[in-house]
């Protein structure tokens, strides 16, 4: 039954998958399969349209940033043995193949050559070789040795070339049929060590690559194993690397092909100075030729002829003949699906070999720096951090000509590529650098009593008291767009709070945030604590520092919402601190005042529309259409050339009206208002609860019972009376600064200052007392009495 049953499975595969598969490819036009032109046109398969890019790229030169990898034109891809083949080492993983080959036929439908360096035929091989075995022995014969015979009857061990040579083809037909998919053909390439060795060989081999290369068709090469001799240990010739497992072949064909970017996919997830699984092992971001010294290598994979040293050898050989080599995990199920594209793209994935060295330390060290800066901050006197802050406050001021021309260099440049909007957060001035002054002195004075302030105390039981204090978070990421003003706010308020701190700046405030850098590293140095602040080099992608989650505690995005939403997506464990849109109500009651609702409308929309606390949308009473109130907000709104849309309800009472406002979700950021139609203050609340963020909301009345119910009612982050929704601020709420505005409800909400920046720990004081001694018949009895807590200073 088991015979009848593989055989015609295996049969159906051979004569209605394969050939279904072929035809449908064959009955695509030309344009769809094979085009030699290195340029190619929209091409799409399961409805995903996938545009070419021109690329082209003078070889000779490996790249010298990850950054670079996307301008690759030739790859090759080495699938390690690990990376072909299932756990039973007996089989190929078909998924994961089927991931690979679909990221390869986006990368070559991109106008990219892409080739495959791949293992699996001693594994398929053996598969087979397995299957005929059991199908070929006598079933009287089974029948006759008894069940428990059965079960212990071994296969006998299979040779590797017998198995390389099974499963050579079904490998190849099996890469044909997934490629086929894509409308893309594949070729077969064996090797041996003699094809690179032998001159004529040699160009035959190169003549055949270039061919299939211009044909647009992927090479899938691999080493004969059926013939090739056992590899010799230390065999590499002077300046030559010989040909003894897949990883020697890939380097070898990498650089005899000029090719761009060597991918090395194996189980691992890089390279590690030490044995991965070992307690210190730490994964190497960038490698440098050098550096082997520093890497203690383990054992090679479970399957496979060579181990991570053999990667690194072939990789650094790769890399003096002009190709750039990353090594990474092609097996974790969570990234395996995009590994490659992602490599491509320039993310941070796997090992990175390098031939250039940063000027300055790489991310993850600035990490560590941050983290022993941070603690050795917390340990200061409060007075300490005070006299930094100070420091830090008088450099804005003394330094104003220095930081203003650095400003101007990033206006300059930034002319014409932002919006007025971003030019203006953008912008320094004399006047905003003393407000910030005034802002970190605010901060320095709330400090003096933060960090190891005794919020609770219990006594529980004799001699055993507990303690809660405050204490840093560790070392906050704080990623920000456009204002360079942020920098020494968040500083100033990391230093309070003693914690470390990664600063990420966008690349259009690069000279303003370099030296507000500088002036924040020379105030940490009054107290030896100066590279507890770290200014990111703008290169680090931020979906790659959202991955360090043993560096970093906490992520503060200050930006826009898509920033804040592309945080919260690529944070890999971190949690973030951050707001969704800053969709702003205002609602005006009916019996609210003229002057007032005009001046409060005014501030809120017009004094600074990029703000995230700025008004959105304006909520009118009915009562108050065709009102000289309304009449007076509108006539102001357009002398300040605000453009207004209206809402539904709003729209359908008027004969000639603004443009229906198409989303009432919209955070619009500029000189552009929705105002919408209420009947009441409980119709105002149902619609900031279904079409607010939960920022900041007010409401313009007269009316203290209806303002009450309102304040109490509004589930945002910031409620007001009579006020403009611009006060929603930590500057303006006293907190000094704030590193931004959450509208979570877990740890902070509003403006997040000083406290924000704080948790807690516990600290018992005891006298050799032991759990066993409270129980049911033990000697001590708990007390839990509240103790007095030490009064906080509050000058």
């Amino acid at each position: 039954m088991l015979s009848q049953v593989y055989r015609s499975g295996f049969q159906a595969f051979r004569q209605h998958l394969l050939p279904w598969v072929q035809s449908t490819a064959l009955s695509r036009s030309p344009t769809d399969r094979v085009q030699p032109s290195a340029i190619r046109h929209v091409r799409s398969w399961s409805n995903i349209p996938f545009i070419t890019v021109p690329l082209s790229r003078t070889h000779g030169k490996s790249f010298a940033h990850r950054s670079e990898l996307k301008h690759a034109k030739r790859i090759v891809v080495k699938l390690g043995s690990a990376v072909v083949t299932r756990g039973d080492e007996c089989g190929l993983a078909l998924g994961r193949l089927a991931s690979i080959v679909e990221q390869v036929s986006v990368l070559q439908n991109q106008g990219r050559e892409m080739m495959l360096v791949t293992s699996g035929a001693v594994a398929f091989g053996k598969q087979r070789l397995r299957h005929e075995i059991l199908l070929s022995q006598s079933v009287r014969q089974a029948l006759h040795s008894g069940q428990n015979q059965l079960k212990e009857m071994a296969i006998p061990v299979l040779e590797a070339r017998a198995c390389a040579a099974a499963g050579q083809s079904g490998l190849m037909a099996l890469y044909e049929a997934m490629f086929t998919q894509y409308s893309i053909c594949a070729a077969q390439i064996l090797v041996t060590n003699l094809d690179f060795h032998d001159e004529q060989k040699r160009r035959n081999l190169n003549g055949t690559l270039h061919e299939l290369l211009r044909m647009n068709i992927v090479p899938i090469v691999n080493t004969n194993d059926a013939v090739v001799p056992p590899a010799e240990p230390n065999s590499d010739l002077q300046g030559v690397i010989s040909v003894k497992d897949n990883d020697s072949l890939a380097a070898r064909l990498a650089v005899e092909m000029k090719t761009d970017l060597l991918i090395v996919l194996s189980d691992v997830e890089g390279l590690f100075d030490s044995p991965p699984g070992s307690d210190d092992a730490k994964l190497i971001d960038i490698f440098y030729p050098g550096d082997q010294q520093s890497v203690t290598f383990g054992t090679k994979s479970r399957v496979g002829m060579g181990g991570m040293e053999a990667k690194v050898k072939a990789a650094l050989w790769a890399l003096q003949g002009g190709t750039s080599v990353v090594i990474a995990n092609g097996t974790h199920p969570k990234v395996s699906g995009h590994v490659i594209t992602d490599i491509v793209e320039g993310k941070k994935v796997g090992t990175f070999f390098s031939e250039v060295k940063p000027a300055g330390p790489t991310v993850e060290q600035q990490g560590e720096m941050a983290r022993a800066g941070g603690r050795m901050l917390a340990t200061l006197e409060p007075e300490q951090r005070a006299e930094i802050i100070h420091h830090l406050a008088d450099l804005l001021t003394d330094q104003r000509d220095e930081i203003l021309l650095a400003n101007k260099k990033d206006l300059e440049e930034a002319e014409g590529r932002l919006a007025a909007p971003l030019l203006k957060r953008l912008s320094l001035s004399t006047s905003k650098l003393n407000s910030l002054a005034i802002g970190l002195r605010q901060i320095a004075a709330s400090s003096q009593d933060s960090v190891g302030r005794v919020l609770r105390r219990t006594r529980i039981a004799k001699n055993l008291e507990l303690e809660q204090v405050t204490v840093p978070i560790g070392v906050l990421l704080v990623i920000f767009e456009s204002r360079p003003d942020c920098l020494p706010q968040v500083a100033a308020l990391a230093i309070a709070s003693g914690n470390g701190l990664l600063l990420k700046g966008g690349k259009e405030a690069t000279h303003s945030n370099r030296i507000l850098h500088l002036l924040a590293q020379e105030a940490l140095s009054i107290h030896g604590v100066k590279e507890a602040i770290q200014l990111v080099n703008t290169r680090e992608e931020v979906e790659d520092l959202c991955r360090l989650d043993k560096m970093i505690d906490l992520i503060i995005p200050r930006g826009s919402s898509q920033l804040v939403r592309d945080i919260q997506k690529a944070a890999k464990g971190i949690p973030v601190m951050g707001h969704s849109e800053g969709i702003c109500h205002m609602y005006v009651d009916s019996e609210a005042s003229v002057d007032k609702a005009t001046r409060l409308v005014r501030d809120s929309k017009c004094e600074y529309p990029a703000a995230c606390n700025a008004l959105e949308t304006l909520l009118i009473h009915r009562d108050l259409l065709r009102t000289p109130l309304f009449d007076q907000i509108i006539d102001m709104l357009r002398v300040e050339q605000v453009k207004i849309h209206a809402g539904p309800k709003f729209a359908s009472y008027l004969t000639f009206s603004p443009s229906e406002v198409k989303s009432l979700r919209t955070e619009y950021g500029d000189l552009e208002l929705c105002i919408e139609v209420v009947d009441s203050v409980q119709e105002a609340i149902d619609h900031i609860h279904k079409y607010g963020s939960s920022h900041t909301d007010v409401i313009v009345t007269e009316n203290e019972k209806t303002a009450e119910f309102f304040l109490q009612h509004v589930d945002s982050a910031c409620v007001f009376w009579n006020a403009s929704t611009r006060f929603s601020d930590g500057y303006r709420f006293g907190l000094g600064a704030e590193v931004g505005i959450s509208t979570s409800r877990i740890h902070a909400r509003g403006p997040v200052g000083l406290e924000g920046l704080l948790t807690t720990k516990w600290l018992l004081r005891g006298q050799d007392h032991v759990v066993s001694d409270f129980s049911e018949h033990g000697s001590l009895k708990y007390l839990h009495e509240n103790l007095p807590v030490p009064q906080r200073n509050t000058n």
